[in-house]
């Protein structure tokens, strides 16, 4: 095969990947919102689910960590080049814009790469959060069931110390009742995330 053929070879593996990508997306995208219509978050299939984890400090923690109060979820990890660092700056905007209206609103940074993000590690990554977000990680059987309670994306890619990990870009929206109740998108306007945030505080 000539430079030239292996050149559009390459290409065109690489659009399908793409379109793979893409197809991922829009499927999870959309059994959110069609989970979301449901008036009983518990029915819709998202969260849920019985796991032993661990916070940034090493005290244990598991599902109980979302009653009592309304929380913000977010799956991702330390090694994350854009997205992860991205929303936490997001989230520390949302708190600062709601100021004392946050009350006893708790946001969580969840890893999907448990083998790299020890609870130190993961500790002093949201460190600069001023406790507003509480990192958790795990073993990797635990980190694999709260991954599968919420449905999201904790996906190795690579080999060696320098892989990367595929994962979902979303923040959850979780009620007092520790139930789902709706998304934060990537990058979603600040205004419309911190009414989303209001809602969910009144609900």
């Amino acid at each position: 095969m000539n430079s030239a053929a292996l050149s559009r070879f390459r290409m065109i593996l690489w659009g399908l990947v793409v379109i793979t990508a893409l197809g991922a997306t829009g499927l999870y995208v959309y059994s959110l919102m069609t989970g979301r219509l449901i008036q009983n978050p518990a029915t819709a299939g998202i969260g849920g689910g019985t796991y032993s984890l661990v916070d940034g400090s090493g005290a244990t923690v598991d599902q109980t960590m979302f009653t009592g109060q309304p929380s913000l979820l977010f799956f991702g990890f330390t090694h994350c080049p854009d997205v992860c660092p991205t929303t936490l700056a997001e989230m520390a905007t949302w708190f600062e814009a709601l100021g004392p209206e946050a009350g006893n609103l708790k946001a969580y940074f969840v890893t999907v790469d448990p083998e790299r993000d020890t609870p130190e590690v993961v500790g002093d990554y949201v460190g600069w959060m001023d406790g507003k977000v509480t990192a958790v990680t795990g073993s990797r059987e635990e980190i694999d069931k709260i991954i599968s309670a919420w449905k999201v994306l904790g996906e190795k890619v690579g080999e060696g110390d320098d892989y990367t990990m595929n994962h979902t870009a979303s923040v959850f929206l979780v009620n007092r009742q520790g139930g789902f109740e709706g998304t934060i998108a990537y990058g979603e306007d600040a205004s419309t995330a911190v009414a989303k945030i209001r809602k969910l505080m009144g609900a």
